[in-house]
């Protein structure tokens, strides 16, 4: 499996909206495309407009896999980015 960095702008209207979507993700990852699809972490953005966006990245099988995943999951997939390499200065901080 190959890393990608996934952007998703202004998805989402609510953190209650995220957190459902993000329970039918894992859902769709773990349960049906396991072999294709491993979510690693997702970042939520502010988006100027006020609505919630995310950074996610995941590992899988193929570009198409994370937009098939996407869409069973009724979320975008605007961008698919494939990860060249990770650099970690410092681990991710604590959640606020």
């Amino acid at each position: 499996m190959d890393t990608y960095v996934i952007l998703r702008r202004g998805a989402w209207g609510s953190p209650e909206e995220l957190e459902q979507v993000a329970a039918r993700s894992k859902q769709v990852g773990d349960d049906e495309m396991s072999d294709d699809i491993r979510w690693i972490r997702s970042y939520v953005t502010n988006e100027p407009d006020g609505r919630l966006g995310t950074v996610c990245v995941y590992q899988a099988s193929s570009p198409e896999a994370i937009r098939e995943h996407a869409s069973r999951v009724g979320m975008p997939a605007d961008e698919v980015i494939a990860v060249a390499d990770t650099v970690v200065v410092r681990p991710d901080p604590a959640a606020a």
